[in-house]
């Protein structure tokens, strides 16, 4: 009976001879493929300004860059500073020997081309409208023999003001050609001989008429401007 027990025993305690010499190999699963991390697109970057990171706030500074278009529009206009700067320097040398005071040389051009845009462009533009508009054919008449003078003088005074604007700069020691207030007075200039030639083209196109004085009217304004940056040009030195 013990011998029976003792068998019996070691049949159950001794392990299945297929499950350690069987011929197979143990069955191992296949690595998963690591995924790869793409880097964000545009379209997936956060346009805010905090982005969330693992939990955490980072805050991203964006430095925005502007462009004036004043020195493009000018480099586009002007010829360049140094040949005007050169051929003006014999007449910047004689000034500066004058010993003018320095408040003279500084506010002496806007306070010129102030009495000429005022006294003769305002009045002139006023006489205009009155061509326009009024019914008296006498003021009419008046109108339209004083209009041309006043704003032909203002014209010729404006383009040798310019010249003594540069002068004065130079005189100075600061640069040309580099501010809106120069920007303007150029595109005026330009603007003006247009505005002088219109009239002799009246005769065979009376509708240049209207043309003639809404580019007044235009050119008024953008010299209020001119004035405007020429005080702060003033101003600025």
């Amino acid at each position: 009976m013990g011998a029976v027990t003792m068998a019996s025993s070691s049949l159950v305690l001794r392990p299945r001879a297929s499950s350690l010499h069987s011929g197979r190999a143990p069955t191992r699963r296949a690595a998963l493929p690591t995924p790869r991390r793409h880097p964000a697109t545009a379209a997936e970057t956060p346009r805010e300004g905090l982005s969330l990171v693992a939990g955490e706030t980072r805050t991203r500074t964006t430095r925005l860059y502007s462009l004036a278009p004043c020195p493009l529009l000018l480099a586009a206009l002007l010829p360049g500073a140094e040949p005007i700067s050169a051929a003006f320097e014999p007449f910047v040398e004689l000034v500066r020997t004058f010993s003018l005071p320095d408040w003279l040389v500084h506010w002496g051009h806007p306070g010129n081309m102030a009495v000429v845009l005022f006294a003769m462009g305002g009045y002139g533009t006023y006489l205009g409208f009155r061509i326009k508009l009024s019914d008296d054919p006498e003021e009419k008449a008046k109108a339209k023999d004083l209009h041309p003078k006043l704003l032909g003088g203002m014209f010729f005074f404006f383009a040798l003001g310019a010249t003594g604007g540069v002068t004065a700069l130079l005189t100075s020691g600061k640069p040309i050609f580099e501010s809106p207030h120069a920007v303007t007075g150029v595109i005026g200039l330009a603007l003006l001989t247009v505005q002088s030639l219109l009239p002799t083209l009246f005769e065979g196109n009376p509708g240049l008429r209207g043309a003639h004085g809404l580019l007044g009217s235009s050119i008024m304004t953008l010299f209020l401007f001119h004035a405007a940056f020429g005080l702060q040009l003033g101003l600025s030195f």
